[in-house]
Protein backbone atom coordinates (compact mmCIF):
# COMPACT_ATOMS: atom_id res chain seq x y z
CA UNK A 1 0.00 0.00 0.00
CA UNK A 2 1.27 3.16 -1.23
CA UNK A 3 0.66 6.50 1.42
CA UNK A 4 0.39 9.58 -0.54
CA UNK A 5 2.07 12.71 1.49
CA UNK A 6 -0.23 15.31 3.00
CA UNK A 7 0.32 18.55 4.12
CA UNK A 8 -1.24 21.68 5.58
CA UNK A 9 -2.81 24.25 2.30
CA UNK A 10 -1.89 27.71 2.85
CA UNK A 11 -3.45 29.84 3.58
CA UNK A 12 -4.14 27.72 6.91
CA UNK A 13 -8.08 26.73 6.36
CA UNK A 14 -10.59 24.57 7.25
CA UNK A 15 -12.08 22.27 4.45
CA UNK A 16 -15.59 22.92 4.29
CA UNK A 17 -16.26 19.18 3.46
CA UNK A 18 -14.54 17.43 6.09
CA UNK A 19 -14.23 19.70 8.74
CA UNK A 20 -11.22 19.29 8.87
CA UNK A 21 -7.95 21.13 8.22
CA UNK A 22 -7.39 21.81 4.27
CA UNK A 23 -4.75 19.36 2.64
CA UNK A 24 -2.91 19.32 -0.28
CA UNK A 25 -0.76 16.96 -1.85
CA UNK A 26 3.31 17.44 -0.57
CA UNK A 27 4.23 19.17 -4.05
CA UNK A 28 1.60 21.42 -4.28
CA UNK A 29 2.82 22.74 -0.36
CA UNK A 30 6.09 23.14 -1.72
CA UNK A 31 4.74 25.38 -4.30
CA UNK A 32 2.93 27.35 -1.63
CA UNK A 33 6.00 27.55 0.60
CA UNK A 34 8.08 29.07 -2.70
CA UNK A 35 5.47 31.31 -3.30
CA UNK A 36 5.49 32.18 0.45
CA UNK A 37 8.79 32.92 0.51
CA UNK A 38 8.97 35.01 -2.97
CA UNK A 39 6.26 37.22 -2.10
CA UNK A 40 7.17 38.28 2.05
CA UNK A 41 9.26 41.11 3.07
CA UNK A 42 12.01 40.80 5.23
CA UNK A 43 10.71 42.20 8.56
CA UNK A 44 7.25 41.29 7.37
CA UNK A 45 6.60 38.61 10.35
CA UNK A 46 6.89 39.08 13.51
CA UNK A 47 8.05 35.66 14.46
CA UNK A 48 10.85 35.20 11.36
CA UNK A 49 11.82 38.77 10.70
CA UNK A 50 14.51 37.57 8.50
CA UNK A 51 12.08 35.25 6.57
CA UNK A 52 11.71 36.34 2.46
CA UNK A 53 13.60 37.77 -0.13
CA UNK A 54 12.34 41.39 -0.09
CA UNK A 55 11.71 41.47 -4.04
CA UNK A 56 9.20 44.04 -3.71
CA UNK A 57 11.62 46.40 -3.16
CA UNK A 58 13.18 46.33 -6.08
CA UNK A 59 9.94 47.09 -8.45
CA UNK A 60 10.95 50.40 -9.54
CA UNK A 61 14.35 49.13 -10.25
CA UNK A 62 16.07 50.21 -13.63
CA UNK A 63 15.17 47.17 -16.02
CA UNK A 64 18.62 45.92 -16.82
CA UNK A 65 21.11 43.36 -16.58
CA UNK A 66 21.88 44.69 -12.88
CA UNK A 67 17.98 44.03 -11.87
CA UNK A 68 17.98 40.62 -13.11
CA UNK A 69 20.97 39.39 -11.28
CA UNK A 70 19.83 40.98 -8.06
CA UNK A 71 16.35 39.09 -8.08
CA UNK A 72 18.00 35.85 -9.12
CA UNK A 73 20.27 36.54 -6.14
CA UNK A 74 18.16 37.22 -3.79
CA UNK A 75 15.42 34.32 -4.87
CA UNK A 76 18.27 31.57 -4.39
CA UNK A 77 19.86 32.93 -1.46
CA UNK A 78 16.29 32.84 0.19
CA UNK A 79 15.51 29.40 -1.03
CA UNK A 80 18.82 28.00 0.26
CA UNK A 81 18.74 29.65 3.32
CA UNK A 82 14.57 28.33 3.97
CA UNK A 83 14.14 25.30 1.88
CA UNK A 84 17.59 23.73 1.92
CA UNK A 85 16.76 20.00 1.57
CA UNK A 86 13.29 20.68 0.19
CA UNK A 87 14.12 22.04 -2.70
CA UNK A 88 17.16 22.67 -5.19
CA UNK A 89 16.85 25.91 -7.40
CA UNK A 90 17.60 25.32 -10.94
CA UNK A 91 16.47 28.88 -12.94
CA UNK A 92 15.26 31.92 -11.73
CA UNK A 93 13.55 34.31 -14.63
CA UNK A 94 12.36 37.40 -14.90
CA UNK A 95 9.59 39.45 -16.96
CA UNK A 96 9.47 43.03 -17.04
CA UNK A 97 8.02 43.95 -19.83
CA UNK A 98 4.82 45.25 -17.88
CA UNK A 99 2.28 43.91 -20.17
CA UNK A 100 1.35 40.29 -18.95
CA UNK A 101 1.57 41.69 -15.00
CA UNK A 102 0.81 44.99 -15.96
CA UNK A 103 3.22 48.66 -14.96
CA UNK A 104 4.81 48.71 -12.08
CA UNK A 105 5.33 44.92 -11.31
CA UNK A 106 7.46 42.33 -13.12
CA UNK A 107 6.97 38.87 -12.65
CA UNK A 108 9.55 35.75 -11.45
CA UNK A 109 9.25 32.40 -12.58
CA UNK A 110 11.35 29.70 -10.19
CA UNK A 111 12.11 26.27 -12.02
CA UNK A 112 13.20 24.02 -9.03
CA UNK A 113 13.75 20.31 -8.50
CA UNK A 114 11.54 18.65 -5.43
CA UNK A 115 14.66 17.04 -3.85
CA UNK A 116 12.13 14.35 -2.12
CA UNK A 117 10.75 13.11 -5.84
CA UNK A 118 13.36 14.25 -8.11
CA UNK A 119 10.88 15.86 -10.07
CA UNK A 120 11.62 19.45 -11.53
CA UNK A 121 8.03 21.83 -10.56
CA UNK A 122 7.99 25.46 -11.54
CA UNK A 123 6.23 28.51 -9.79
CA UNK A 124 5.51 31.74 -11.10
CA UNK A 125 4.66 34.88 -8.91
CA UNK A 126 3.66 39.08 -9.65
CA UNK A 127 5.47 41.30 -7.37
CA UNK A 128 4.49 44.43 -7.22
Amino acid sequence: MTITRQDYAFPFRIDPASQQTAQVSYAAHVDQMVLQLLLTTPGERADLPQFGCGLRSLVFAPNNDALLAAVKLRVIQGLTQWLAGVVTVVDVALDTSGSTPGPGTFQVTVTYTLVETQANQTVTAVIG
